[in-house]
């Protein structure tokens, strides 16, 4: 079959999805049906009942339809996947040595997960998968193209049978999907059951059929042991880790203990609340009730309205994203040790570039690439900036300038796979970091921080001569040095026992001066006019 075909098939695929979703929402917003659809009845309550009911049994009828066309394009896609995985590796020809093949490896995962729109590790799983399925599990593979199973299903079973040599994964495979094996599973077809209660299944009765004791199987697995991180909405974040069971089992119950413990009559929080709060303060080093803030290399970007406490924005937590105004100021009342504050334009929102004529990159140009590209630029990757590496997009031999237009700031594995493979950054810019050209010629545009105008408070805003901010400052008015006397006047303001009034204009409000307006507003108590300045670090 050709491409055009492919398309064809996806195209008329695609055609049919969409009168299918216009035939329910036409049914749920002017259902008609004919007589043969929708019984007569003598009077309007009873046929709106009887349109009720069509509506409900057509849609009840689609969603079992529908899981079932889900499960077998998974089928597709896993064909896809294995397809593209054997026919790169002929393109790319004999391997010579593994760093070779972990390049080409690395490449191949970057263009399905570019594809697919996915991070590295999703894409890398599916090509473990399809692989798994399409080389040692037929009857898995097989149900999943019937759409008897769920793509959930299969995972699971992908999973069970891991570790498992080739007959034993058989074994597991037939006893839940053959219904002629020796020994078939009781209780309904696999694709019957709920993923979960599948997942419990496969998994007791493969502890109970492994060929290895479960004590060498836990020495391998406890090489695995990890903490991962996940940012969350609203300024929170999961920590979860993955370590051996009595000693999760006994954090649980320490955890639980020290929060029953701090119940009581006057004690507002959940115990949910109590144990996490119990936790956090064991980790940080603190008391349940009173968590200190984390004292590591962080880089916060702060509205300056928002430092001052004049309004609410977000500031921005280098890794996470989105932090209360709140959270940042204590950050800088703390005083943590590597904590940068950037405070952004108030006009807006932007930075400057910083451009230099030699090989070397300055650390004001390193913290602007981490403020411009806020992790690695790689399509889906998500590694924070403070792991990443500068990097000269068109070669220093080969003519390339340390400028901000022509750096980004890769992750380590994503360093590799510009040396090692044909994958290739496109331009960048002061404002956007480069996108990624693929060994097949396509294009992926990296993403960027979505940068906005900070919201000025009506008070200030009430004061300004023309009742708007300014536009930006052309670069040639801007010094090299920055001045960082303004920051410091916020931060002393910040940290007052009673703050002082607002000031009537603040420090940095001659960068609003219009063009032709006049001339800034005058240095109060005798000093010297405030020099322009741009992002701090």
């Amino acid at each position: 079959m050709d491409n055009t075909a492919a398309a064809e098939i996806l195209e008329t695929i695609a055609a049919s999805a969409l009168q299918m979703a216009g035939v329910l929402r036409g049914t749920a917003v002017d259902p008609v049906a004919s007589p043969a659809d929708c019984p007569s009845a003598p009077g309007p309550s009873a046929m709106c009942g009887d349109l009720a009911r069509w509506q409900a049994e057509l849609c009840l009828t689609v969603l079992s339809g529908t899981a079932g066309m889900e499960a077998m394009f998974a089928a597709v896609k896993v064909h896809a996947a294995s397809g593209y995985d054997d026919a790169a590796q002929t393109i790319a020809g004999p391997i010579t040595s593994p760093q070779e093949q972990t390049a080409q490896d690395m490449g191949i995962v970057a263009e399905v997960a570019c594809a697919l729109t996915v991070s590295e590790r999703m894409g890398d799983a599916l090509l473990g998968e399809a692989h798994r399925l399409t080389t040692a599990l037929p009857l898995t593979l097989a149900a999943l193209e019937a759409g008897t199973i769920s793509w959930q299903h299969a995972r699971i079973m992908i999973d069970e049978t891991h570790n498992l040599d080739p007959a034993g994964a058989a074994a597991l495979e037939a006893h839940f999907l053959d219904p002629d094996a020796p020994n078939p599973a009781r209780g309904g077809p696999a694709g019957e059951m709920v993923p979960s209660r599948f997942r419990h299944k496969a998994r007791t009765w493969r502890e109970r059929h492994h060929p290895d004791s479960i004590e060498k199987r836990h020495t391998r697995s406890a090489a695995d042991r990890r903490l991962e991180y996940s940012p969350d909405r609203d300024g929170m974040a999961w920590l979860s880790a993955y370590l051996p069971a009595d000693q999760a089992a006994g954090i649980w119950d320490r955890a639980t203990t020290a929060a029953r413990a701090l119940q009581g009559p006057t004690e507002s929080r959940t115990l949910t609340q109590l144990r996490v709060d119990s936790a956090a303060a064991w980790l940080l080093g603190g008391q349940a009730d009173l968590i200190p803030s984390p004292r590591a290399q962080v880089l916060v970007t702060v509205p300056v309205f928002a430092l001052m406490g004049l309004t609410d924005e977000p500031a921005m937590l280098d890794g996470y994203g989105p932090i209360p105004p709140s959270m940042a100021r204590s950050l800088v009342a703390d005083g943590a040790d590597s904590f940068h504050r950037v405070l952004t334009d108030p006009r807006d929102g932007a930075s400057l570039e910083i451009g230099r004529d030699s090989y070397r990159i300055p650390k004001a140009m390193r913290q602007w690439l981490r403020l411009r590209d806020g992790k690695c630029p790689f399509p889906g990757c998500s590694n924070q900036s403070l792991d990443n590496e500068a990097d000269h997009l068109l070669a220093w031999q080969q003519g390339g300038t340390t400028g901000i237009s022509n750096l980004g700031q890769p992750c380590p594995k994503h360093h590799r796979l510009k040396h090692t493979t044909p994958w290739k950054p496109a331009t960048a810019s002061s404002s956007e970091p480069p996108g990624w050209i693929s060994p097949t010629g396509r294009h992926y545009a990296s993403e960027h921080p979505d940068w906005e105008p900070p919201i000025w408070p009506n008070q200030i805003l009430n004061q300004l001569p023309h009742k708007e901010p300014g536009p930006a400052l052309p670069e040639s008015h801007l010094p090299a040095d920055p001045d960082p006397e303004p920051e410091r006047k916020w931060l002393r303001r910040l940290q007052e026992a009673e703050p002082a009034p607002f000031p009537s204009v603040p420090d940095f409000l001659w960068l609003t001066q219009q063009p032709g307006a006049g001339a800034a507003p005058p240095a109060r108590d005798g000093a010297a006019a405030p020099v322009p300045c741009s992002n701090t670090g």
